[in-house]
């Protein structure tokens, strides 16, 4: 059982990780702020690059969403269904 809650926090913390890694990327090189930064965002958003990071943004928001629904969710049954709880 505590392994795989130890699993568990370590999927949700990379996959946190690689989200604020690829939003941060994006804010920096890709739209980084001030005046500047917007004129360069004009030429930059389109790129492959900042499109990728954005897309993979996305996506791993869509992930750790879903890391926590299940594990949300699996709180509940252990707690609410006896004997759903994996002995270990």
């Amino acid at each position: 059982m505590l392994a795989e809650v130890g699993k568990t926090v370590a999927t949700i913390l990379l996959t946190y990780s690689a989200h604020y890694a690829s939003t941060k990327a994006y804010s920096n090189f890709c739209v980084p702020d001030g005046i500047w930064g917007y004129i360069q965002g004009l030429v930059t958003t389109g790129s492959p690059l900042c499109s990728a990071t954005l897309t993979y943004a996305s996506n791993s928001q869509n992930s750790y969403a879903t890391i926590i629904t299940m594990a949300v969710s699996r709180i509940a049954i252990d707690l609410l269904i006896p004997g759903t709880v994996a002995s270990g």
